[in-house]
């Protein structure tokens, strides 16, 4: 089985979670470009986490990161 039929295989797996993945990104973004406030850290620390840590860094963004008092 060549690369190509195994992609094509899973494709019906990894497409849901291609699109949590995004969709929590691009949240999470959007959350840290908006607010200035955060309990750890800073925007630089928390886009790079977010960006670079796929679904492990938007999750640990809105659990740790996120500020609610504004």
């Amino acid at each position: 089985m060549n690369k190509m039929q195994l992609f094509f295989e899973y494709w019906p797996l990894l497409l849901p979670i291609i699109l949590v993945e995004i969709g929590l990104m691009v949240t999470a973004v959007w959350h840290i470009l908006k607010h200035k406030r955060y309990r750890v850290g800073n925007r630089v620390f928390w886009l790079l986490i977010v960006i670079f840590f796929q679904i492990v860094g938007p999750i640990c963004y809105f659990i740790f990161g996120r500020d609610d008092a504004e």
